[in-house]
């Protein structure tokens, strides 16, 4: 699978949806911007939570964008892979398919 192709053709149709749904998305937008700050936890600690919560609940688009946030933030593949570890805790054998995806996908956006 092509993973950048896949979060290319995501965006694009988010860019359709939120065309034709402005305020939504805008309120959205709205709410994504009051945790992309450090605080008490730095963003890119909460970048691992939302990535954690993407394996978890089997969202590929939210993996997609979460690793890719990461990856801009300088995650490395060691600590993606300990949170992908953590998810396989938590989740068994289903977390354990996607974090296998979730890895996939950061390998493919680093090179």
């Amino acid at each position: 699978m092509n993973w950048k192709a896949k979060l290319n053709d995501t965006k694009t149709q988010l860019k359709s949806l939120n065309g034709l749904i402005p305020n939504t998305s805008a309120a959205f937008a709205a709410l994504g911007k009051t945790v992309k700050t450090d605080a008490a936890l730095k963003f890119k600690e909460k970048e691992y939570v939302a990535l954690g919560i993407a394996v978890a609940t089997r969202c590929e688009p939210c993996i997609l964008f979460h690793v890719e946030a990461l990856v801009r933030l300088g995650a490395t593949r060691e600590e993606i892979g300990e949170i992908l570890a953590t998810c396989v805790q938590m989740g068994g054998g289903p977390g354990l398919m996607y974090a296998g995806k979730a890895l996939e996908v950061y390998d493919e956006l680093v090179a």
